[in-house]
């Protein structure tokens, strides 16, 4: 079954300039592409639209427009490519910070509109995957910390071994159709409400 066709938001106050990335965009076989002229009010704009890639096309970009545009592409979580004619090397340090997929000074040309658009999509689902899978190791860590403290604290107060204490945790966490790390949460918090936490 082959991917359905991805919804592209071009935002560009330039006309012609717009219309050369438009057309770059469908010579490439994207037919599902919506043209902003006006900055104004575009985070809206954007959550209206919804789009699975963003192009942004700013000419001679002032720092306020720049910022304005990096605040949207740490809020918006799209890829995104930025085309720019001319930058500094801080522009171009926040660009990378803010997020940006693809950041193309000088670049503008029909044909390089589609590759540089792939380059996006990948570098964005990469930078993806790494950030789910660095969240999903952060969360199983402190998980295990939790777990070691609600442990410690059965052990305190019910004399248990680590093992009896552990088989607890498990038990009530299949019991109450939950995860073990979230029952431990739970013992932890009441520990602490209820006084001079034990096994901390």
């Amino acid at each position: 079954m082959p991917p359905a066709p991805l919804s592209i938001l071009v935002i560009d106050e330039n006309h012609i300039r717009a219309s050369i990335i438009e057309a770059g965009l469908r010579e490439a076989g994207h037919d599902r592409v919506t043209v902003v002229h006006d900055v104004a009010g575009i985070a809206a704009r954007v959550a209206a639209i919804n789009p699975d890639v963003i192009v942004i096309d700013l000419e001679n970009p002032n720092r306020d427009m720049l910022e304005n545009m990096f605040q949207l592409s740490r809020a918006v979580r799209r890829p995104i490519a930025m085309f720019v004619d001319r930058s500094d090397q801080s522009a171009i340090e926040a660009a990378i910070d803010a997020g940006v997929s693809a950041y193309v000074v000088d670049g503008l040309r029909q044909e390089r509109v589609k590759p540089i658009l792939d380059m996006a999509v990948s570098r964005f689902n990469a930078f993806s995957r790494l950030t789910r899978e660095l969240e999903e190791a952060r969360s199983e860590l402190e998980g295990r910390k939790v777990i070691d403290r609600a442990k410690g604290i059965l052990m305190a107060q019910r004399g248990l071994t680590e093992e009896a204490a552990y088989a607890l945790l498990r038990k009530t966490a299949m019991n109450q159709n939950r995860r073990i790390a979230d029952v431990a949460q739970s013992l932890v918090t009441a520990a602490d409400l209820l006084g001079p936490g034990d096994g901390q």
